[in-house]
C-alpha cells in the first residue's frame, strides 16, 4: 500500500509539473496589452425632402433609414464612440443660403446611450435641402481630437444642392489634413450622377461606395462599416493593374485600390527575396446590381507563367464584398545571394450583371500586399494550419503518453499484487 501511494503521488506530481510548465510557456494574458484609443464613427444622414419617396421595400426612404439605424444602434460595439449628424433636417424654406447651412449634430460623438440615440432619430422627418459638403465639414470637426481611428458614414439619396462647394473637393481637403479619416458613402438611388458624386467622395479618403435599395442591405452595410472602424485605418494607394505581368505595376507592401470590370483579369507584380513570405489578399466590392452567381480568383505565377499558388472564393445571392488570399514562402538559399524573384499576381472575377447595368467604371477592389520573414526548415509545417501551436500539441501528446504508461504500469502492478495475495 505504501508503494502504491508513493507511485500515485509521483504520477500526480509529474502531471502537475508538466501542466505548470506548459502554463508558464503560454503567451501573456491579453489583459496586459496596452489599451487602444476608442474608435470614433459619425453617421451622417440625409433628411432632405426627397427622403419622403416611397421606393424602398414599399416604404419611404426615411422610414427605411430609421429602421436600419435602430438595428445598427443595437449592434454598435461597446468600444466604439458613435455620433449622428443630419443634413436638410430643419429648414423647409426656399432660401438657398439658409438651406445650405442646414446641418447639425443630432447625437454627440461619445459613449453610446442606445435609447437616447434612437429617440433622437425617431424625431426626424424629411424636410429641406441637401448640403452634403457642409455636413462633411461638420462631421470632420465632430471627430477631431485624439489618435483613434475615425470614420464618417454618409447615407444619401441625392446630389448635393449647395454648389459651388463641391463635396468631392471637400472630401479631398479632409484627406489632405492628414487625420486618417475615412468617408464611406451609401446611395439609396441607382442614379449615375449620384453614384459618381458619392464614389468620388469615398475614393478621396480611401473609403467605399455602396448602392443599397433594401432596408436589410442598408443596415447590414452600416454595421460592417461601424465594425471596421475598430480596425487600424490605412489610406490605400491608387494603382492600375495591367493586361499582362510584363506591363504590371510593381507593388511594395501596403494597401492598394483599383477598379476591375466584369469578368476582367488584372495583373500586378511583387519582388520576393529568398527567406521572405509573400502574403496577398484581394477584395472585390459589388457597388451595383449583379447577378446571383459570382466568384473571384487570386493567382501567383512566375514570370514564365507557371502557377505557384492560388486562392479563390465564390458564392450566390447578394453580397457587398468577396475576398480571397494566398501565401507564398520563398525558400532561403544556401549561399549569400539575395536575388529577388518576381511574382506575378493575377486578380480575376466572374461577376456578371443585367444588360441595363453599366460595366464602367469597374468595381472597386482592394489589394493588400505584405512581405514577412519566411519560416525556416524546422518550422515549415508550423507556418500554416495550426501555426506555432504545434509545439503545444506535441507537449500535450507527450504528457498523455507518459501518464498513460505510468498508469498502465501501476495497473499491472496492482493486478500482480492482488494475484499474489
Amino acid at each position: 500500500m505504501i508503494i502504491r501511494r508513493r507511485l500515485t503521488v509521483g504520477v500526480g506530481i509529474l502531471l502537475a509539473t508538466l501542466t505548470a510548465g506548459l502554463g508558464s510557456a503560454l503567451p501573456a494574458s491579453a489583459d496586459e496589452t496596452p489599451a487602444k484609443a476608442s474608435p470614433k464613427v459619425e453617421l451622417v444622414l440625409d433628411v432632405s425632402g426627397s427622403m419622403r419617396t416611397r421606393d424602398i421595400d414599399g416604404q419611404s426612404r426615411m422610414t427605411a433609414a430609421k429602421q436600419a439605424f435602430n438595428e445598427v444602434l443595437d449592434a454598435v460595439p461597446e468600444q466604439v464612440q458613435l455620433g449622428i449628424r443630419t443634413l436638410g433636417a430643419d429648414y423647409p424654406g426656399d432660401d438657398r443660403k439658409v438651406g445650405c447651412k442646414d446641418t447639425r449634430q443630432l447625437y454627440p460623438v461619445g459613449p453610446l446611450d442606445r435609447t437616447e440615440a434612437k429617440t433622437a432619430v425617431a424625431t426626424l422627418a424629411p424636410t429641406g435641402w441637401t448640403p452634403i459638403g457642409p455636413a462633411l465639414l461638420g462631421a470632420a470637426d465632430d471627430l477631431e481630437g485624439g489618435d483613434s481611428t475615425r470614420r464618417i458614414v454618409l447615407i444619401s439619396d441625392g446630389e448635393d444642392t449647395c454648389g459651388p462647394l463641391d463635396p468631392c473637393e471637400v472630401a479631398r481637403d479632409i484627406a489632405a489634413r492628414g487625420i486618417h479619416l475615412v468617408i464611406d458613402t451609401l446611395g439609396l438611388v441607382p442614379n449615375a450622377k449620384i453614384r459618381q458624386q458619392l464614389t468620388c467622395i469615398a475614393e478621396a479618403t480611401g473609403g467605399t461606395y455602396t448602392a443599397v435599395q433594401h432596408t436589410d442591405e442598408l443596415s447590414g452595410r452600416v454595421k460592417q462599416l461601424v465594425d471596421r472602424a475598430a480596425e487600424p485605418v490605412v489610406t490605400p494607394v491608387a494603382t492600375k493593374g495591367a493586361d499582362s505581368c510584363t506591363d504590371a505595376p510593381e507593388l511594395k507592401p501596403g494597401l492598394y485600390t483599383d477598379r476591375e470590370k466584369f469578368a476582367e483579369h488584372r495583373w500586378y507584380k511583387v519582388d520576393v527575396l529568398p527567406g521572405q513570405e509573400l502574403r496577398a489578399s484581394v477584395s472585390v466590392f459589388a457597388d451595383r446590381a449583379v447577378n446571383n452567381d459570382y466568384g473571384m480568383l487570386l493567382r501567383a505565377v512566375t514570370v514564365h507563367g507557371r502557377e505557384i499558388v492560388r486562392g479563390s472564393e465564390s458564392g450566390t445571392g447578394r453580397t457587398d464584398a468577396i475576398s480571397s488570399g494566398l501565401r507564398y514562402p520563398k525558400a532561403e538559399l544556401d549561399d549569400d545571394e539575395k536575388t529577388a524573384e518576381t511574382v506575378c499576381l493575377q486578380v480575376s472575377n466572374s461577376f456578371s450583371a443585367p444588360a441595363s447595368v453599366k460595366t464602367a467604371p469597374g468595381m472597386p477592389i482592394e489589394l493588400t500586399i505584405d512581405l514577412v520573414d519566411g519560416p525556416d526548415e524546422a518550422s515549415d509545417v508550423a507556418a500554416f494550419g495550426l501555426g506555432h501551436g504545434w509545439w503545444l500539441l506535441g507537449a500535450l501528446a507527450l504528457t498523455g503518453l507518459i501518464a498513460g504508461l505510468l498508469i498502465g504500469w501501476i495497473s499491472r502492478w496492482r493486478v500482480a499484487v492482488w494475484r499474489t495475495n
